[in-house]
């Protein structure tokens, strides 16, 4: 995080060295101005109704680069300045109500630096120069960030805060560590995939304490370009120069073999070898075509898609499985859930020309249930899966047998998201495909 520092007066904290600027019962706050950092504290303060200023004729990479500062605190960190303020007011309901609402904020502070902020900070620093930008990190960065925006989106479809119904600093340090994305990076095409944030977002954004210190908030219209002195350079084969005094060298000229010789020696590239279900008898199930038609359908789903997969399904080409995970007890917290079968349909993708999936997160309190069903080419589950995707051990497989009607339903139900599924409320649905 960019360093910052908070002091507080003589009467309040035994501090030495204070100066004269520090007034009884002030708080000082070491930062630059539009350090979202320093900014939780200061909306935190306004909810508090603690005084907090900013010192005057701060600059970053200067001020906090002294003696002065460096003795105070070399390494100041505002998540814990913001909490800080917010405990200096006795039973702040910005830190809950309950150990409980207290452990859920600490929950959410820690989802928001861990997996929204950095992952920002992973897609922009590069951008902007501070490290070198490297395309495969950018994409796992933004792959990250939308499994983690996926995930609060989740939450707050049905949620207005995060902890309890009333602003916490949870949600003043979710809604800052947006906020460097949503002006800097996370276009409107781009958020637009989370409408629930986007709510959330604005919601906060114009909370009176909030623009009082923020001012407009507007959303970018575009992501930067890589600055061009970022871009990763190699490094030029330079030829050794000969000293000028030495005499040159007669190269004698080995004769030029025939052009057919020189095609034989020629190693032939290898032929890439064929999964092996590629090498299956063909069937007559398209896979690309049952997930068009699963895409496409938005109404009559039973009649449409359900009816539309029946007819095209090849039961000696392909077979349905069911999964339920194993571990369903340590299931407690929804977004971690959740986060964990996305994780899991992020590894299948080595399967994706020849599977499709439905995975079913069930409940409407802890602990969530975690059930799935597959279509996979072939008889049994492809040993390449099984091999590479170490999630599969985490599930009991069972083959479907579609002569039971009952199983057969079951499927209907779990490609159509039925809610609620086998009397529980589903909490999620997500599709492989």
């Amino acid at each position: 995080m960019v360093p910052s520092l908070l002091r507080v007066a003589p009467s309040l904290t035994n501090l030495p060295n204070e100066s004269s600027m520090f007034r009884k019962g002030t708080l000082a706050l070491h930062s630059s101005k539009t350090n979202k950092n320093a900014l939780k504290t200061l909306i935190a303060a306004e909810y508090s109704g603690i005084q907090v200023e900013m010192t005057e004729d701060f600059e970053m990479g200067v001020s906090n680069k002294t003696p002065e500062f460096l003795n105070m605190n070399p390494i100041g960190k505002s998540n814990a300045i913001a909490r800080y303020v917010t405990c200096l007011k006795p039973d702040n309901p910005l830190f809950g109500s309950s150990l409980l609402e207290k452990a859920l904020i600490e929950q959410w502070i820690d989802f928001a630096s861990l997996e929204i902020d950095a992952n920002i900070l992973n897609w922009y620093k590069p951008r902007m120069g501070r490290a070198v930008y490297l395309p495969p990190v950018e994409e796992a960065a933004i792959s990250a960030l939308k499994r983690a925006l996926d995930a609060l989106n989740t939450y707050l479809a049905s949620n207005t805060n995060l902890v309890g119904h009333s602003v916490t600093l949870a949600d003043i340090i979710m809604t800052m560590n947006l906020c460097k994305g949503f002006t800097k990076l996370l276009t409107r095409r781009f958020t637009s995939e989370f409408p629930h944030v986007e709510r959330y977002f604005w919601t906060m954004i114009n909370q009176p304490n909030f623009s009082k210190i923020l001012g407009e908030v507007k959303q970018t219209e575009q992501i930067p370009p890589v600055a061009s002195t970022n871009k990763p350079s190699w490094p030029k084969e330079t030829a050794k120069s000969k000293p000028k005094d030495e005499p040159k060298k007669e190269v004698k000229k080995e004769p030029a073999k025939p052009k057919e010789e020189a095609v034989e020696e020629e190693e032939a590239p290898k032929p890439k070898p064929k999964n092996s279900l590629d090498l299956l008898p063909p069937s007559k199930m398209i896979l690309d075509e049952w997930k068009r038609l699963y895409s496409n359908t938005k109404t009559n789903f039973r009649e449409v898609a359900i009816k539309g997969f029946w007819d095209m399904y090849d039961p000696e080409g392909y077979s349905l499985w069911f999964c339920d995970y194993k571990y369903n007890e340590e299931n407690t917290v929804p977004f971690v859930t959740l986060n964990k079968v996305g994780e899991f349909l992020q590894r299948m993708d080595l399967a994706r020309k020849y599977a499709f999936g439905k995975m079913l997160v069930i409940g409407s309190e802890s602990p969530f249930k975690v059930k799935g069903l597959w279509l996979f080419r072939g008889q049994e589950i492809p040993q390449f899966i099984m091999d590479e995707c170490y999630d599969m051990e985490l599930y009991d497989w069972k083959k479907v047998d579609i002569t039971d009607e009952d199983q057969k339903e079951r499927v209907n139900q779990m490609i159509e998201d039925q809610e609620p599924f086998e009397g529980e409320a589903l909490l999620d649905a997500k599709c492989f495909k």
